[in-house]
């Protein structure tokens, strides 16, 4: 059991409610992975009769917290008022910001996500900002008022896994009371085990586990990975070392010697 935003979880994985090949897989999936947080976009749209009736329906029957999300939101201002919305529409006053700043990389616009979270935490919001793993950003972020950050392993979508782990391990050791969670990039379960393993307090994903030829087997994969890296960081990690040494103690062991 842990703590984060004031709400007592069991899971350290969050997970997104995107790009499934259908409502059910999603519900399935979610269960699988053992995720009690679960990310959604105002502006998910489904093009077949109904769909987004099963979507909602889908969610709501799972015990789940909502993170609404302001996914493709270029400016403060489209950002702020997504979060307007979402509050409104899902009860809610968390918030994943997500102020883009480059098409290519979807990198987070680091002036505007720092304007944005100022105005919502004015406003009252408790926010998740999805950032780089620049530490002076995130040092500012802090300041002005986030108890949560989401530093990026990779961008967004493209499994590379942790691309820059001496940073993200800087900041766990710079920002010993926030809780972190490595959102973005991870692509298979190994790297969220590394990332927990890193001390970080969770990780959220989506394209890993809905565009797997077997998005509910993923998911179990991910649960089991996230724990196996968390558990690994609570019993302490050995140090790496330079020189080999012996697993077999040389005291006792007999030696013989034969003549030339």
């Amino acid at each position: 059991m842990w703590e984060i935003a004031a709400k007592s979880l069991n899971s350290r994985l969050f997970i997104g409610s995107a790009l499934y090949p259908s409502p059910q897989i999603m519900s399935d999936a979610i269960q699988a992975s053992g995720a009690e947080v679960v990310t959604v976009s105002l502006r998910r749209q489904v093009a077949a009769k109904n769909e987004g009736n099963k979507f909602w329906d889908c969610l709501k029957a799972l015990p789940i917290n909502l993170l609404p999300n302001t996914a493709g939101c270029h400016s403060v201002k489209e950002a702020v008022t997504t979060a307007q919305m979402a509050r409104e529409i899902f009860s809610t006053h968390w918030i994943k910001l997500e102020v883009i700043g480059d098409e290519y990389t979807l990198q987070p616009d680091p002036f505007a996500l720092l304007e944005a979270t100022k105005e919502l935490v004015l406003q009252g919001f408790e926010v998740f900002p999805y950032c780089t793993d620049d530490l002076v950003l995130c040092e500012k972020l802090v300041e002005a008022g986030c108890r949560i950050l989401m530093p990026w392993g990779a961008p967004i979508g493209t499994g590379k896994g942790l691309i820059n782990p001496y940073a993200l391990k800087n900041l766990r050791v710079r920002l010993p009371e926030i809780n972190l969670i490595v959102d973005a990039g991870l692509g298979a379960p190994s790297h969220a085990a590394q990332a927990m393993e890193l001390g970080y307090d969770g990780v959220l994903l989506n394209t890993a586990i809905a565009q797997s030829p077997n998005p509910v087997q993923m998911a179990l994969a991910f649960n089991h990975g996230v724990v196996a890296g968390r558990s690994a960081y609570e019993a302490g990690l050995m140090p790496e070392r330079d020189i080999a040494q012996p697993s077999t103690p040389m005291l006792g062991t007999p030696f013989w010697h034969q003549a030339p």
